[in-house]
């Protein structure tokens, strides 16, 4: 007697359905306005417009910045990963907690705080003023802000990693007379690769989309201190739409590739780990 399998979701074709739907009012049809709003343009307008020397100019400091800030946030991330899975301390509950607070915080409000504290009248602004380094307003109040944004992305992705690392090949290693580096660069270290790789993206495709944060801290001087989703705001306040979507479809462009390599160098990673452990 032959019993129908129970399953907790519908079928396969219901379920493909629904995906599908929600992916396209969700991703696909945003996307293809883009596309369409930025199809009125011609072939010269279109590169007037994202050639300009403000636009580019906003493309190398957000870019720029971003990949900065999530290159800091890997390093430090993984640090701060490390103590809270290795270690038991008073208040570890508390800060465990506080990395998630660029999550809940709304953006405008953590760029009015940041500002606050990095300006040159501020509590840290001021100690970093009498060594002659501004930071509100420049470059790298972009970079501090942009690393508050992304930190728990590259946290939350490899505190999980670690706790499931086995502690007995470290102390193996240590035994047969390994150093702490070489314990950490050849255990440690490459089963968390591709988790840092994954977090890296998050937060690198995170800061680039950023604007709430940056707006207020950056200080918004064109060609200095201008970030891309500031241009794109400014043109949309000024009803030009073909020229807000061209900016924004280059930034698409350009994050696509960025992550595709990036996705591309992770799974290169753990296919090279597997082939490894056979």
């Amino acid at each position: 007697m032959l019993f129908k399998q129970n399953r907790a979701l519908p079928g396969f074709g219901l379920t493909l359905g629904i995906t599908l739907l929600y992916l396209s009012l969700i991703v696909l049809i945003p996307l293809s306005g883009v596309l369409i709003q930025t199809a009125s343009l011609s072939w010269e307008q279109f590169w007037e417009t994202i050639s300009d020397s403000r636009v580019v100019a906003s493309y190398q400091l957000s870019f720029g910045a971003s990949f900065v800030a999530a290159g800091i946030n890997v390093i430090f991330g993984l640090l701060i990963a490390w103590v809270l899975v290795r270690y038991s301390f008073p208040g570890k509950r508390v800060i465990d907690g506080l990395i998630d607070l660029p999550f809940a915080l709304p953006t405008a409000v953590a760029g009015i705080v940041l500002t606050t504290l990095y300006s040159p009248n501020g509590w840290i602004g001021s100690f970093f003023d009498s060594f002659g380094i501004k930071v509100a307003f420049t470059p790298l109040g972009i970079i501090i802000a942009l690393t508050f944004i992304g930190l728990p992305f590259v946290v939350r992705t490899v505190q999980p990693v670690l706790e499931d690392l086995d502690k007995e090949m470290e102390e193996a290693a240590s035994i047969l007379g390994a150093s702490r580096w070489q314990t950490f660069r050849f255990v440690i270290l490459p089963p968390l690769y591709p988790a840092l790789l994954t977090g890296f993206s998050l937060a690198f495709a995170r800061a680039l989309g950023e604007y709430g944060s940056i707006v207020f801290i950056s200080g918004n001087m064109p060609m200095k201190t201008e970030i891309t989703p500031l241009l794109i705001m400014t043109k949309l306040e000024q009803f030009d739409y073909a020229g807000a979507t061209a900016i924004a479809l280059v930034m698409l462009t350009i994050s696509f590739l960025l992550l595709f390599l990036i996705n591309g160098i992770q799974w290169f990673s753990q296919r090279h780990q597997r082939s490894a452990r056979k």
